[in-house]
């Protein structure tokens, strides 16, 4: 699968399988993802791997309950919670790298869990503080986002995407 192939795979899905993820697979997507680019190489981005029913429910009910990541992180056989530690990076004419940074692996990571045939669903809608306490995180570090990560139960259609005269100016801003 080259590279437009694995973009165009890869789909948010909310339902999985009670089909345990192979060790070797999990340990290519977390591979992938410490190898992400970074700010002066700072590589500020931890990940938490949460393979427990109750630490999954722990993760679940850090969100309010009408969201719908709830049921994915609940049905997912595991949970992989992305943090930055806030001094392994910098703020830069106001922007924070490490927000940036984290990420750029979280999206290693995606991509090579598609590549690798499971599905995940970037989370970013829940209580950090709940999850900062559930999983010990110290206050000097940020829960970023996390994501369910198993075998789909679902197959999701492609979404509509803007088109290319949309997204890309040329020289300037709105120049195609």
């Amino acid at each position: 699968m080259n590279f437009l192939e694995l973009a165009q795979t890869r789909r948010s899905l909310r339902t999985y399988l009670d089909k345990p993820v192979e060790k070797e697979k999990l340990e290519y997507a977390l591979e992938c993802a410490r190898l992400a680019p970074s700010w002066k190489n700072m590589q500020c981005w931890r990940f938490i791997v949460i393979d427990d029913p109750a630490g999954r429910q722990s993760m679940a009910e850090s969100m309010d309950e009408n969201n719908p990541g709830r049921k994915a992180l609940m049905s997912a056989p595991i949970v992989i919670v992305l943090c930055a530690v806030i001094r392994e990076s910098e703020v830069w004419e106001g922007k924070e790298n490490m927000m940036l940074d984290a990420g750029l692996a979280m999206e290693h990571l995606i991509l090579a869990a598609t590549e690798q045939g499971l599905g995940t669903c970037w989370q970013g809608l829940f209580s950090e503080e709940k999850v900062r306490a559930s999983l010990n995180v110290p206050e000097d570090v940020r829960v970023v986002a996390m994501t369910p990560l198993g075998y789909a139960a679902e197959e999701r259609r492609p979404r509509p995407r803007r088109t290319m005269s949309e997204m890309v100016f040329h020289g300037k801003w709105g120049q195609a």
